[in-house]
């Protein structure tokens, strides 16, 4: 399927690309527009749509992604930002069919809406390849893979670290006041931990959720949602944070209260991601416990696409490998951490 087979216009995908991605990519455009491909390179031309740069993860994400699908690599990449707005991806990606690229890649910033642009995609005959959000679409045939993280057995994970981390201690059988701080609204990874973590809340009476908010996996917004949080409630046990973002912001919200968490403080702490500086903040003992979810994804899908150029089949659904980290396993990889 490279551009040699599929008879590949640049001069189409000079022009579109110049017409259609402005408004929504500037300067990755602009970087493209003197960079298109030569036939003779052969290249596997890719279109990414990458939902935002919201997060440190999302940051990590996207620079897998520019790393693996290098000229050098033998491929020409096509990346769209999408800036957190649904539209901007269905955009994108009939720009991509339009263009004819070979491959399709986009992290969905929702999980509904899709059908019909997929559908666009699957007749143009482009596969497909999804990556970290999942979509809801009535034929599963809309997409070739999905790639990416467990959320649900991240929130149980969460949920069985807290288990363990009651058990035994003094309010073990008191009631524990939750509060959550939960990513985008009707994103998979929302949907997962939420799903997740009360499953396991749900085996516990004494465990008593107060709230759950959206605080859109970003910093400002978790520092605002903390806040009304605390004036909302006098006795808060434990937050569990759905990524490290919002962590950090209701973390400079709690010190403006002059309120501590993590080993020795006021109120447990449970992130989601992993990201370096959350995992220091683990080592120091202010996060108690960060589950881990692996943003180094285009290897992966590179793994697929070279799979798909070969004729062989490849698996719908394709987990990555992550972990649990506190303060008795997280020195193992703080010092490799890239992201």
């Amino acid at each position: 399927m490279k551009v040699s087979r599929k008879k590949y216009c640049l001069a189409v995908l000079f022009m579109i690309a110049t017409l259609l991605f402005t408004a929504c990519n500037g300067t990755d455009l602009q970087n493209q527009k003197t960079n298109v491909p030569h036939e003779d390179e052969n290249l596997i031309v890719i279109g990414v749509s990458q939902l935002g740069s919201e997060s440190m993860w999302r940051t990590a994400n996207t620079n897998s992604l520019r790393e693996t699908f290098s000229r050098d690599n033998g491929y020409f990449l096509l990346f769209d930002n999408a800036r957190q707005k649904q539209e901007n991806q269905i955009k994108a990606i009939r720009s991509f069919i339009s263009q004819r690229v070979d491959y399709i890649v986009f992290s969905p910033i929702v999980e509904d809406g899709w059908d019909t642009v997929l559908e666009e995609a699957k007749e143009a005959g482009i596969p497909v390849i999804i990556m970290d959000r999942n979509v809801n679409v009535d034929d599963d045939s809309l997409y070739t893979a999905w790639i990416g993280s467990n959320f649900e057995k991240e929130g149980e994970d969460a949920g069985r670290w807290l288990e363990d981390e009651l058990r035994g201690k003094k309010f073990s059988d008191d009631q524990v006041n939750i509060v959550v701080l939960q990513g985008t609204a009707n994103s998979t990874a929302m949907i997962g931990r939420t799903e997740g973590f009360n499953k396991i809340a749900a085996e516990h009476d004494n465990w008593n959720i107060l709230a759950c908010e959206d605080a859109d996996f970003t910093t400002a917004k978790g520092k605002e949602v903390m806040q009304e949080y605390i004036d909302r409630y006098a006795d808060i046990d434990v937050i569990v944070s759905q990524n490290d973002d919002m962590t950090f912001g209701a973390l400079e919200t709690l010190s403006e209260n002059g309120m501590t968490t993590g080993t020795g403080g006021d109120i447990t702490l449970i992130s989601f991601d992993g990201t370096k500086t959350a995992l220091e903040k683990v080592k120091s003992g202010v996060i108690n416990v960060d589950v881990e979810c692996n943003p180094i994804l285009a290897p992966d899908i590179e793994s697929i696409i070279s799979k798909l150029e070969n004729g062989q089949s490849v698996d719908k659904i394709n987990y990555v490998e992550e972990k649990v980290f506190t303060q008795k396993n997280v020195l193992s990889v703080l010092d490799d951490r890239k992201y």
